[in-house]
């Protein structure tokens, strides 16, 4: 089953159990599938599926730091709520310490040494690393590795 076949599954369930949260989570994560494929006029994969899912879950937690930078923390636990439920969808993250480890093979077989290397090792572990990590953190942990030891 892909992953679209079980978002849809899970709206119809969401539905039966009256789990109107997530019922309305899902059906706007379904929405945003409809409008890239109308949009760029093809049938999305379950790649394509993750980046729309990853993308969401960015603009919910951007929302959510404007709502609690705001004081409204009633608006704000509606966006974590919505990224919880998405974040089920997304292949499982790598922690630091796995994060760590890839990013030193991927910076090793690129033979990258310095900060200035980190648009290459960006490209390529943006690629090997798709839907297991954020950028911003890829970008983080790959900087720290280049950055010159004191």
């Amino acid at each position: 089953m892909s992953i679209r076949e079980q978002i849809n599954q899970d709206v119809k369930d969401a539905m039966k159990t009256k789990d109107n949260k997530k019922r309305d989570a899902l059906r706007l994560l379904t929405s945003a599938f409809k409008q890239i494929e109308v949009d760029e006029r093809k049938e999305l994969n379950d790649e394509d599926v993750i980046k729309i899912i990853q993308s969401q879950v960015k603009r919910r937690d951007d929302s959510a730091a404007q709502y609690k930078a705001a004081g409204r923390d009633d608006l704000m636990q509606i966006e974590l709520d919505e990224i919880a439920i998405y974040l089920q969808y997304l292949p499982a993250q790598l922690n630091d310490d796995e994060l760590e480890s890839a990013l030193r093979d991927i910076i090793t077989n690129i033979g990258a040494t310095t900060v200035k290397d980190i648009g290459r090792v960006m490209g390529s572990a943006s690629k090997e690393l798709s839907g297991k990590a954020d950028g911003k953190r890829i970008n983080e942990c790959a900087k720290k590795l280049l950055s010159p030891k004191d």
